[in-house]
């Protein structure tokens, strides 16, 4: 008896492995995840201009693309994007708003790779125009105090940056982010999506901890803003850790135990540790394990065609718990596929330089 049962359990763990070693690894992932934005219209405005949502996944397709050296599907992100380059184009939307300037980041990012200066003049167009006429506080005019903004903000002006190496970009992020922190950071770390909203949203916290990453991971330890940015970024992703439900995912309410999991806001997390992790500004062997156990279960979320499911749709802000545990869930959303292409990407870099 004692033999039939060790055997099973022998058995039981080389089928475990066997399932294991079999697993889509992340370039096959990222490549799958790719090929589904390129196969898809564009995602627009009702009125006119490409979806913000769209723009981030296109950013980490480009990041895909990059890392993995795949210079076919590298030349068709470039060829989808290149209409963004004529500002009469639907796609283009000048409107002086977050939303359709962080459109931005895309031809920062094809200039950054190829070096064409046609899409360096129309990204620093997007990135000028969002400080023209700044505020008495020195911040753009179009700063709303919503958490989002951290990102969408922060990632167009840390693109230019990357572009040219001029830190007046990655300088008004800086000043940016943290002139959110100190109104918006709560006492545990975390975000309420709004001043209409005192909910700890999942997507929304989302934006913002991938903000303080991408800043942390290309500013100097000895900027004078670095050491309150950190602290900030540190004590969310202590109570983010507190806060991951043991299946791997974080909820849709974060700190509502009766709220879904849910894929975009959990993708996010996932993200903004291990960049952290792998930049050297996040220290801990738990925040590893926190991120393994996420992208297990991200992964598992993932159909055949490389749709990302559970995914919350486009929220408001409201009062009433219910309005966020009664949103649709939907698959394959932009705003659940571009985290999930930053997070392949950043688990391939991850098992580069280990």
């Amino acid at each position: 008896m004692r033999h039939i049962l060790l055997s099973g359990l022998l058995l039981l763990s080389l089928s475990s492995h066997c399932l294991a070693s079999s697993a889509p690894d992340p370039q096959s992932i990222g490549k799958l995840l790719t090929q589904n934005l390129l196969q898809r219209e564009h995602m627009i405005y009702p009125e006119r201009g490409l979806h913000y949502a769209e723009a981030c996944a296109a950013l980490g397709a480009l990041w895909w693309a990059e890392a993995a050296g795949d210079k076919a599907l590298q030349q068709q992100l470039i060829q989808r994007y290149r209409v963004l380059l004529d500002n009469e184009n639907p796609l283009v939307n000048r409107e002086p708003h977050v939303d359709q300037a962080v459109i931005g980041i895309i031809p920062l990012e094809i200039f950054r790779q190829t070096r064409d200066k046609a899409q360096l003049e129309q990204g620093l167009s997007f990135v000028k125009e969002q400080w023209q006429h700044p505020r008495p506080d020195g911040l753009t005019s179009q700063t709303r105090w919503w958490i989002d903004d951290m990102y969408m903000v922060g990632i167009l002006q840390m693109q230019a940056w990357r572009a040219t190496n001029n830190t007046l970009y990655r300088d008004r992020a800086a000043d940016f982010v943290l002139a959110y922190l100190k109104k918006l950071q709560q006492a545990n770390g975390l975000f309420l999506h709004g001043p209409e909203a005192e909910i700890y949203w999942g997507r929304g916290n989302g934006w913002v901890a991938v903000a303080l990453a991408e800043l942390l991971a290309g500013l100097p330890t000895d900027d004078p803003r670095q050491p309150e940015i950190h602290q900030a970024y540190t004590q969310m992703m202590q109570t983010l850790l507190r806060l991951q439900s043991d299946n791997g995912m974080w909820r849709q309410i974060l700190d509502n135990p009766y709220a879904w999991a849910e894929s975009s806001g959990s993708a996010m997390f996932a993200y903004a540790m291990a960049l952290g992790l792998r930049q050297g500004f996040l220290k801990g062997d738990e925040y590893q394990v926190a991120v393994d156990k996420a992208w297990l279960a991200l992964r598992a979320h993932l159909d055949p065609s490389g749709n990302l499911r559970e995914v919350g749709v486009g929220t408001g802000q409201s009062q009433d718990p219910h309005y966020y545990l009664d949103r649709d869930r939907v698959k394959g959303d932009f705003h659940g596929q571009a985290p999930m292409l930053w997070l392949v990407r950043e688990r391939m870099l991850a098992s580069k330089h280990p």
